[in-house]
């Protein structure tokens, strides 16, 4: 999505991946992102992890979705996010994190979550290996 208008008087024009105020330009580079499509993560906060299959260099849910986070844990919208694969003592599902609240899975031991097959070619020293031909 663009967005152009005016803020603080000045022209404006933003994309998920650009923001442009007068001559400042911001680029939400994906190099900015600490985790990478593959990787097994943990939440900091919550007994699940997972792993990321998809990454938004900043929050792109919805308003309703954000303030259902507790607020004195929610998040920053500028940052990446990342879809995971997740897996609990309950159960598999698709999770919607923060950078900030995810550390890197230091258990070496592969997702149960049954899309990782569909997604992924393989498993080995910790990372997945996306399917050749997959995208999303």
């Amino acid at each position: 999505m663009v967005v152009s208008g005016k803020m603080n008087g000045r022209d404006s024009f933003r994309s998920p991946n650009c923001h442009i105020i007068g001559r400042s330009v911001r680029f939400m580079s994906m190099l900015h992102a600490k985790f990478q499509i593959g990787q097994v993560v943990r939440h900091r906060h919550f007994s699940f992890r997972g792993v990321i299959f998809d990454v938004d260099p900043q929050f792109a849910n919805t308003e309703e979705w954000w303030q259902s986070i507790p607020e004195a844990i929610r998040p920053r919208k500028d940052q990446p996010y990342y879809h995971l694969l997740a897996e609990n003592d309950q159960g598999s599902y698709v999770a919607y994190v923060s950078e900030q609240n995810l550390l890197p899975d230091t258990t070496g031991e592969p997702v149960s979550h049954p899309q990782t097959q569909v997604m992924f070619a393989g498993f080995e020293g910790g990372q997945y290996r996306l399917r050749p031909h997959h995208t999303h």
